[in-house]
């Protein structure tokens, strides 16, 4: 059984995280700092410590060198993430940003002490006889055995690869997947979303800066690219990325060198990147907002992710899954979907993807009262002239608008879904506002705003007093 030691000193969040690891069969012990921790415990004897970064007295860090071979995970905020760098540096084997996601957490534990060779198996969840893939993705359709079978050929050569895809469709999974796979499993994986990073911050946090690089930069940093030296570096929503970081971007890839902000001299790396994003970059590019250049560096290997729609009994099973977990993590006996439910998960379009599965099931959960989860549980939004009933006409061969003219049928049949949805915006943002568009295709505006970028629709003025 995996002995696990947490050093945190707040009291709330280091009962929180020992009962996790113990509900999933770990032997945990904790303490509030680095001195109690080496006073009570010998470090050796465990296979993990997990401590935050800022502790009283002496840093989680100096757990690194004490605790000799014995990896060092780091918990630290998004306001620390410069300081998590600096933690790997030092040796910190992988950091985790609070507050945590409880199956991110497990997952990195898991795949850390796997592949220390100190994995017992008798640390998988009770009551759990068929643990989940350690990537998570799990599908029989043709699109993801197709994905499948590209993951495993590119994981073994270090091109970078961009992964395409709606939100909430697993890009960052299919990016661990292809890391776990390769020759670099045993060093980092950096990841970062491009879209959190405020733009005046992007370049120093990939980069890194010298010291007086800028207004508040006391002392020389490494940036995320650096941290990810001899592994991989993840890049979500790189259709964000300003500019001038676009073209600093494109010399690591030409060149294996990056150059911190206010710096002479470049630094060799050596890095896999793999990115992703929702949106069109080939568009991107042709309007000036993407650099060309990179765009085709990017583009050795693409992966497009399946949206959940068109999944099929896919989704079952990975309502199946995401059942199992949210019963453990809530600890709630093993239920079940009733027949109703599985035809109305089946039949959703889910603008969500793989994300809003997750969630309707987890509170689902939540509400059962007894061993069967109905579909008023999951509490899916569908309205009569939904973008569900849309899909509904296309699997059918039909479309409201081939419905009202008989001529246009035999057209229409050829659309896709995407087509569809195109084609219903265009028709009616002049006389709908953007409010109006969401709620009559049965999406939120954030998904109507990702699905004007990936098919390229442009957003009429916002002088138009319906917007």
């Amino acid at each position: 059984m995996s002995r696990i030691l947490i050093v945190e000193d707040e009291s709330i969040i280091r009962a929180a995280l020992r009962r996790l690891l113990e509900r999933n069969n770990y032997t945990v012990d904790d303490a509030g700092s680095v001195d109690e921790a080496t006073s009570l415990f010998n470090l050796k004897d465990y296979n993990l410590i997990i401590s935050d970064l800022r502790l009283p007295g002496a840093p989680g860090t100096d757990l690194i060198n004490l605790a000799k071979a014995v990896p060092v995970v780091i918990m630290t905020s998004y306001a620390s993430m410069r300081s998590a760098v600096d933690a790997m540096k030092l040796g910190a084997v992988d950091y985790i940003a609070k507050p945590f996601d409880h199956d991110e957490i497990l997952e990195t534990i898991a795949n850390i002490i796997k592949l220390r060779g100190a994995e017992d198996k008798t640390a998988q969840p009770q009551g759990n006889p068929h643990p989940l893939p350690e990537n998570q993705m799990v599908g029989k359709c043709s699109a993801m055995q197709n994905l499948f079978s590209r993951i495993h050929k590119v994981a073994r050569t270090d091109a970078t690869v961009l992964i395409q895809g709606e939100s909430g469709t697993g890009k960052e999974l299919a990016a661990r997947a292809i890391h776990q796979q390769s020759a670099r499993s045993g060093s980092p994986m950096v990841s970062v979303n491009c879209a959190s990073i405020p733009e005046t911050l992007i370049e120093s946090e990939l980069f890194g800066h010298e010291k007086d690089a800028f207004t508040g930069a006391d002392s020389a940093r490494n940036g995320l690219i650096e941290a990810a030296n001899g592994g991989t570096l993840f890049l979500d929503e790189i259709g964000e990325l300003p500019l001038e970081a676009q073209a600093r971007l494109l010399r690591f890839l030409q060149e294996g060198e990056i150059r911190r902000v206010g710096a002479v001299k470049s630094t060799h790396v050596d890095v896999r990147l793999i990115a992703a994003t929702h949106r069109n970059l080939k568009a991107l590019a042709k309007t000036g907002e993407f650099r060309e250049d990179l765009y085709y560096r990017l583009y050795v290997m693409e992966l497009q992710m399946p949206p959940l729609r068109e999944r099929g009994e896919d989704i079952i099973e990975i309502a199946q899954q995401f059942l199992q977990k949210s019963c453990e993590k809530l600890g709630s006996p093993l239920l079940s979907f009733s027949e109703d439910a599985c035809q109305t998960m089946v039949r959703y379009n889910w603008p969500g993807n793989v994300r809003e599965l997750q969630n309707a099931i987890e509170r689902a959960v939540i509400l059962a009262d007894d061993h069967s989860i109905t579909t008023d549980l999951l509490g899916l939004d569908i309205e009569s002239g939904s973008l569900a009933e849309l899909e509904s006409s296309f699997a059918s061969g039909r479309s409201l608008i081939a419905e009202a003219d008989p001529r246009e049928r035999r057209t229409e049949q050829n659309l896709s879904l995407d087509d569809y949805f195109q084609r219903f915006v265009l028709e009616n943002q002049d006389s709908m506002s953007e409010t109006k568009l969401a709620k009559k295709l049965g999406v939120s505006r954030k998904c109507l705003w990702e699905r004007r970028q990936k098919l390229g629709i442009p957003r009429k003025s916002k002088e138009d007093p319906l917007s």
